[in-house]
């Protein structure tokens, strides 16, 4: 905002809302709706849902939502035709890459892990998007809910015992949230893991494909803009992700005992060693 020339504080004030779990998200959202706030920021689609329930009329903006027109809260990208717009993450067609990355890395996978969480809104279309990429590929797919934080060292149980030969984490906040306890969970089994999020492997993970996040919320901003300028959010098509980055950290490669093929390798944005 401060690049488009605004001064917070000055030209506009940001409500801040926290929730430490999905179930508050409702109240918070009835809350910013109680103050007839000019613009709802919701950023990814969990976030969304509760804002849309709570108001036709307030502009909303996404950031980074995995699937605005599979969820239902646009008619389109090109015309979204409600009070909701942004920027979508395509985490639905992401997620058959990532699989698609996985076995290219990793081209004895025969057998892969699959981390969700079952309450994220977005994660049962990617389901079905990595079955079609799972028989495509040749590649048995073992699914694993995860809920909790507590549940993250059974589910790696799990597929040790399942014999998977690495494992994909449908990305969402709470993944996100416990990165770091999931990359130190999977060199304990000594599995190789393929995120969402670069952060993911600057904590440990072994690699990542996915969305440049920054660059959508820089670029969200923009329809903030608009909309306070006058723009009708029925009106301002929702956009893609442009810059794409796929991330290696060969520390945890050595430390599986993991060789990356060089021609794979080559094609990292960024290699953390």
């Amino acid at each position: 905002m401060r690049d488009l020339g605004y001064v917070e504080g000055n030209d506009f004030v940001i409500e801040y809302r926290w929730a430490e779990q999905p179930n508050e998200l409702p109240k918070l959202a009835a809350e910013l709706v109680h103050m007839n706030v000019d613009v709802i920021f919701a950023p990814s689609s969990i976030q969304v849902e509760p804002a849309r329930q709570a108001t036709k009329t307030i502009p909303i903006v996404f950031a980074a939502h995995a699937d605005p027109v599979g969820l239902g809260h646009v008619a389109s990208l090109a015309r979204p035709g409600g009070n909701i717009t942004g920027l979508s993450m395509m985490l639905t067609d992401l997620t058959a890459k990532q699989l698609e990355i996985a076995k290219e890395a990793m081209p004895h996978a025969t057998r892969v892990g699959v981390l969700w969480n079952p309450p994220t809104p977005s994660h049962a279309l990617a389901l079905e998007a990595l079955k079609a990429a799972g028989k495509k590929l040749g590649v048995e797919l073992q699914m694993v809910p995860v809920r909790t934080v507590e549940e993250f060292g059974p589910a790696f149980a799990t597929m040790t015992e399942g014999r998977v030969d690495c494992f994909l984490v449908v990305p969402s906040a709470f993944s996100y949230s416990y990165r770091t306890q999931l990359a130190d969970l999977a060199l304990k089994h000594r599995l190789g893991g393929i995120f969402q999020q670069k952060e993911s492997v600057e904590a440990g993970g072994l690699m990542s494909y996915g969305a440049d996040t920054l660059d959508l919320y820089r670029r969200a901003a923009s329809y903030v803009d608009r909309i306070l300028k006058g723009a009708q959010p029925a009106d301002l098509p929702v956009e893609q992700p442009t810059k794409f980055e796929l991330v290696i950290n060969l520390k945890t490669a050595k430390a599986l005992d993991f060789t990356i093929p060089e021609s794979f390798l080559v094609r990292a944005d960024d290699v953390i060693e």
